[in-house]
């Protein structure tokens, strides 16, 4: 049977990959064709278990995309800046200090880096259903990709986030669903698609920032996927407490645990801090083109840990707040996304930034 035929759309082409002697992070690299049988997820339990302990970072390999099927998600990607009248983008704007959702456009210069630096990131997040009117209505150029659009995030979901979901449970030794109960695609969420679109910056800019794009951070939800582009411009905090670049993979996934996560399992998984800082030299004034899959627990889950894990009967719960006083994701998210890059921080003689959301310490790091 011949494959269907696909809507039309321009040819989105990345910068090739930087050839800079840069000091990468040593992720591991977990085979996800090994996922699909009780025996191979048991098995690669263990890998996504020290994975997620020592790096908070892993890369997938084999999950279910061709090569084809990544650019051409890259190539609707770039559709959603290039292809969409500036005035239909300032109407679909959202305003996420009021929603608490990064729902709609974001527009450049909307965050504080530092010293008054403002980002160069245009960025759209769309919500998983995609076609749903009552969750956001979407720019008129984007209605043609609406059924690959709702493929990509539930591929995301299913087959990505899910068997992650069931390694995390085992490594825990917890009933292998117990996570994956609590991240439904139907139930009341914001797991979203994302796409961000990095542009240069001045050199005056770059100096006035110490060349960070993005401050140091963990994400909010439970798991982050990240489609591997090849403008460096990631690094994480690794364990000795160095900022190391992650590499490009092609048609990898760079996967992170995020705080709801981290929460749930009493810190025995880590939500480990990254940034993004300005591409080495042979990237300059190149554009960044990121895709991304936000998953977050459904929004009444209470992120206290799961108490009975054998695991962490062992070893011992490491809280950030006291459970009893333990937000929703809702709760989290909501108040995170609404301060995010526009409240005031407060400066500590380390040089983080803090501020308190739900009575959760947030860090930001410069």
């Amino acid at each position: 049977m011949p494959a269907p035929t696909l809507p039309s759309l321009p040819r989105y082409t990345p910068a090739p990959a930087t050839k800079e002697d840069l000091e990468w992070a040593p992720l591991p690299i977990i085979d996800f064709s090994k996922a699909g049988t009780p025996e191979g997820c048991l098995a690669l339990s263990v890998q996504v278990r020290d994975a997620m302990r020592t790096y908070g970072f892993l890369y997938i390999i084999n999950h279910g995309y061709t090569q084809a099927q990544n650019s051409r998600i890259f190539d609707i990607a770039d559709a959603m800046f290039t292809q969409v009248p500036e005035d239909e983008k300032k109407h679909l704007v959202g305003d996420f200090q009021k929603t608490g959702s990064y729902r709609g456009y974001k527009p450049r210069q909307t965050w504080d880096i530092s010293n008054g630096v403002r980002d160069q990131i245009e960025q759209y997040n769309f919500h998983r259903a995609v076609t749903d009117p009552e969750h956001q209505q979407h720019p008129r150029a984007l209605e043609p990709f609406f059924p690959e659009l709702r493929a990509f995030t539930e591929h995301n979901h299913f087959n990505i986030v899910h068997p992650l979901l069931r390694m995390l449970a085992l490594g825990m030794e917890l009933p292998e669903e117990t996570f994956v109960k609590l991240h439904s695609f139907d139930g009341p969420s914001d797991s979203s698609g994302r796409v961000m679109k990095y542009h240069p910056r001045s050199a005056e800019e770059e100096a006035m920032t110490n060349n960070v794009w993005i401050k140091g951070h963990t994400d909010i939800g439970t798991i982050t996927v990240l489609w591997s582009q090849p403008v460096s411009g990631l690094q994480i905090m690794c364990p000795d407490g160095q900022w190391r670049w992650v590499r490009h993979i092609e048609n990898a996934l760079v996967v992170n645990i995020s705080d709801g996560m981290e929460f749930l399992s009493g810190g025995f998984y880590k939500a480990t801090i990254h940034r993004v800082r300005q591409p080495p030299a042979d990237q300059a004034g190149c554009t960044r083109l990121g895709v991304f899959y936000f998953c977050q627990a459904e929004d009444d889950v209470r992120l206290v840990p799961q108490l009975e894990s054998p695991v962490l009967q062992r070893v011992g719960v490491v809280r950030r707040f006291e459970d009893a006083r333990a937000p929703t994701m809702r709760q989290y998210y909501t108040g995170v996304i609404s301060a995010y890059g526009v409240s005031k921080l407060e400066k500590r003689e380390d040089g983080t930034e803090e501020e308190v959301i739900h009575g959760v310490v947030v860090k930001h790091y410069n």
